[in-house]
């Protein structure tokens, strides 16, 4: 069932993605499903999330997906947590239209749109259909050894080839092109709703969720040309672990989706045809999130509270 056909039925279904970890996301997520009964919507849960809840509320009051309805049933994904939890929606929902908002529960939440004090207003908006869609690169990774795939997966944030123990010998390249070869303790892969994730933490520059690019960032690289590199979404990224290399390298998508990689093992990234679909409630631009979640200081460095400004 498509989202026109949803509306069309009258039948109104949301996914709700969060955890058992902590109190608060217990409590919220009760105040959410409690919103959404109260509005005639039926909130939906992954099985894991049904069976982790079912002490906390009554599970009868909830769908499962999967089980009691499609993915394509769905209207919206309503994520409380982290970064981490909205991750895990993504995969859910990976080739789905449900778009994703979320409020933040963890730390920085950079992928979250609200924070927990707004959860009331966001479960009204939704429920108003008072939001905008942005389509959110991903990208598409194959780790080869040989003729033999290893691995073919996605991510959202970024895709990053890193030691076990000992340091990685690597050659990068760019369409087919070698670039430099190095050794490093690994290298990052990142999407510009990435960049301030693990790219960032590397080294890596701040790039704008509308710009068309990917990043490739070494991390603690053994030579003179360590800098990270920015190419557009038509190129591809090829990290490849050299044969010589002393023990395997390990691939993580987003954090989430592990593949061991033999010495000789080839990584191709490009731009996945597929994206996610992060649901916006407000226009803040992008310049006002990276301040706000950063705490970045905007007043000049030069000003002291109560000192005039010479």
């Amino acid at each position: 069932m498509s989202g026109t056909d949803v509306e069309r039925s009258g039948e109104r279904r949301i996914l709700v993605v969060s955890h058992t970890a902590r109190r608060e996301a217990i409590t919220a997520t009760v105040e959410a499903v409690t919103a959404l009964r109260d509005a005639g919507v039926t909130p939906v849960f992954t099985p894991s999330d049904r069976s982790e809840y079912a002490p906390h509320l009554d599970i009868s009051l909830t769908e499962e997906l999967g089980e009691d309805c499609a993915v394509s049933d769905l209207e919206i994904a309503i994520v409380l947590g982290g970064d981490g939890t909205i991750l895990r929606a993504a995969e859910v929902l990976r080739g789905s239209e449900c778009p994703i908002v979320g409020v933040n529960l963890g730390h920085v939440g950079f992928l979250a749109e609200a924070e927990r004090t707004d959860l009331q207003t966001t479960i009204e908006l939704v429920l108003a259909r008072t939001y905008t869609v942005e389509e959110r690169v991903t990208l598409d990774v194959r780790a080869t050894l040989g003729d033999r795939i290893i691995a073919e997966t996605w991510a959202l944030n970024e895709a990053s080839v890193e030691k076990c123990r000992r340091m990685l010998e690597v050659m990068i390249g760019v369409d087919g092109r070698a670039l430099s070869s190095f050794a490093c303790d690994g290298v990052v892969i990142a999407t510009p709703t990435g960049s301030t994730a693990y790219a960032f933490s590397a080294g890596g520059p701040v790039v704008w969720p509308g710009v068309q690019a990917m990043v490739l960032v070494p991390i603690a690289a053994h030579t003179l040309f360590d800098r990270p590199i920015v190419v557009g979404t038509d190129s591809t990224l090829r990290v490849r672990i050299l044969p010589e290399n002393v023990g395997p390298g390990v691939l993580w998508c987003d954090g989430r989706r592990r593949t061991e990689l033999p010495a000789g093992s080839t990584i191709e990234v490009r731009r996945s045809p597929r994206s996610v679909r992060l649901a916006r409630l407000n226009e803040a631009v992008f310049t006002d999130r990276l301040v706000r979640k950063f705490h970045l200081p905007v007043s000049g460095w030069r000003r002291q509270p109560g000192v005039p400004h010479a």
